[in-house]
Formats: structure tokens, C-alpha cells, sequence
């Protein structure tokens, strides 16, 4: 029976092995991959920078840190598909949609459309309409944004977007 040796030299071998193994890892920081591919971080931001770039204000710049919220929170989500917001310090807009075809900007599309509903000199939304994802889309303090998708169980979509500094606060104009 003939033995193959893959090392030889005992410890110095092994060491060696070792240090060429898990100096570089050592030596050169680790940036991980975002988990969302840039042309769907696109998706998500052009829509919103249009909006605001309508209005004068900063484009939003994308944050791996709110994404992987958005995506914690709407696989939270997953099991009931519900619009129930996570009450975190981050402002946040929700986006439900049937079956699996929705891109981001179908639901950043649905949420702008709500500018309509919005009235700058009263600071309200129509009466029965909804108008806050848009306003949080363009709260002039929001600096960065991160979003996920999630199928739901049942097959249906949800989409979060995350917003940081948050927005939306009562008595105060969006920009």
C-alpha cells in the first residue's frame, strides 16, 4: 500500500502552510460584496433622486448598513407579507405588490406618485390619500437610503426602503 504525503517538515511545514494561508486575509482588509447588484441599487436610486433632484435637494447615496436593514426587516415580513412598519429610528416606506414582477421602480414609482396627494402650503395629504412615502422620498434631511425585496410565502412582494436620517416629522415641511 503506497501513503502519499501532502506536507512534509513538521512544524515549520505547517506553519508555513498556515502564515500563506491567512496572511493576506491578515495583511488586506476584507470588503464584503453588497448584497444587491449595482444595477438593482440603480433601480432603487434613480427614481428617488428624480424626485428630488425636482425640488433641489442632495441625491440620496446608497448605505449597505440601511439595505441590510431594509432586508432584515422585510424577511420579517416574509410569512405574512404585512405592511407593518418596524418602528426603528429610520425613517421607512413599505411597498406591496401581488405575485413576483415588481422591480424597485415599480414601488419607488407608486410611492412618488403620491405627490399629487401632498399640499406644500398646508403641509397635508389629501383628504383620505396617502402621502408620506413621498414625503419621506424628499425630506430634504435624508441623506441615505438602502432597500431589499422579498417574495413572501403566499408569492406576493414586498419591498422596503430604509431612510436615514429619518423624516416625516409632525409640524415640519419636507423641504
Amino acid at each position: 500500500m503506497e501513503t502519499i504525503k501532502l506536507f512534509s517538515g513538521g512544524l515549520l511545514g505547517t506553519y508555513l502552510l498556515l502564515s500563506t494561508l491567512f496572511w493576506p486575509s491578515l495583511s488586506k482588509p476584507h470588503r464584503l460584496p453588497p448584497t444587491t447588484p449595482n444595477n438593482t441599487i440603480q433601480q432603487y436610486l434613480i427614481p428617488h433622486n428624480t424626485q428630488r433632484s425636482k425640488l433641489g435637494l442632495p441625491p440620496l447615496k446608497w448605505s449597505q448598513k440601511l439595505e441590510k436593514y431594509a432586508s432584515w426587516w422585510a424577511h420579517q415580513r416574509q410569512g405574512d407579507c404585512s405592511l407593518i412598519h418596524s418602528n426603528s429610528k429610520f425613517g421607512e416606506n413599505l411597498f406591496w405588490g401581488s405575485g413576483q414582477d415588481w422591480k424597485p421602480s415599480d414601488a419607488v414609482a407608486a410611492w412618488a406618485q403620491e405627490r399629487s396627494y401632498y399640499n406644500y402650503k398646508t403641509n397635508s395629504c389629501a383628504h383620505n390619500k396617502d402621502c408620506l412615502h413621498y414625503t419621506q422620498m424628499v425630506w430634504r434631511q435624508s441623506l441615505k437610503v438602502g432597500c431589499s425585496k422579498v417574495k413572501c410565502e403566499c408569492g406576493d412582494t414586498i419591498l422596503a426602503c430604509v431612510y436615514d436620517p429619518p423624516g416625516n416629522f409632525i409640524g415640519q415641511k419636507p423641504y
